[in-house]
């Protein structure tokens, strides 16, 4: 029998670098001029999946979304995997902004990665979902090459990574 290829499909982020920036973020925070004396707070809520910003108004929360982008991009996150919320009022008169953090393709997700290589009419390769990764497997290396770069082409809205790639 022929020897069949495979890789999954997935996103996410790692959370220990996630971490790492929002401490460096911080630590920014606390050195800026126009934060002095700001109560601006960052907590990454893991098994939420989520980060939460708060600040005092709403130029301190963008400006601390800044900063926390730039040390997310310098310490190799993907920034399209966290969706920013609208600030909504919380206690003491400051703002609260809850970030998702999106880690493993959702279902509706994982159809459309499908679709897409379904409709790209792709004869030898063939895409299964399995929980929040999508599974491609196909006869020879190059098909699966040809597949990764149709999906690195389209904009699904998030950051895929491909993994697991081996021969069965």
């Amino acid at each position: 029998m022929a020897k069949s290829q495979s890789f999954d499909v997935t996103t996410g982020v790692d959370y220990s670098e996630v971490q790492n920036a929002v401490q460096q973020a911080m630590k920014e925070i606390g050195q800026r001029y126009d934060f002095k004396g700001a109560d601006v707070t960052l907590d990454v809520k893991e098994d939420e999946n989520k980060l939460i910003l708060q600040a005092p108004d709403d130029y301190k929360v963008r400006a601390a979304w800044d900063i926390l982008q730039t040390k997310l991009i310098r310490r190799g996150q993907p920034t399209k995997n966290f969706e920013p919320g609208d600030p909504k009022p919380a206690a003491a008169g400051s703002l609260r902004q809850e970030i998702a953090i999106q880690n493993g393709l959702s279902s509706d997700l994982a159809r459309e990665v499908v679709k897409y290589l379904k409709d790209a009419k792709m004869k030898k390769v063939q895409a299964a979902i399995q929980g929040d990764t999508v599974r491609i497997s196909g006869p020879s290396r190059d098909d699966l090459q040809e597949a990764i770069a149709l999906l690195k082409g389209h904009d699904f809205g998030i950051e895929l990574k491909f993994e697991n790639f081996r021969s069965q």
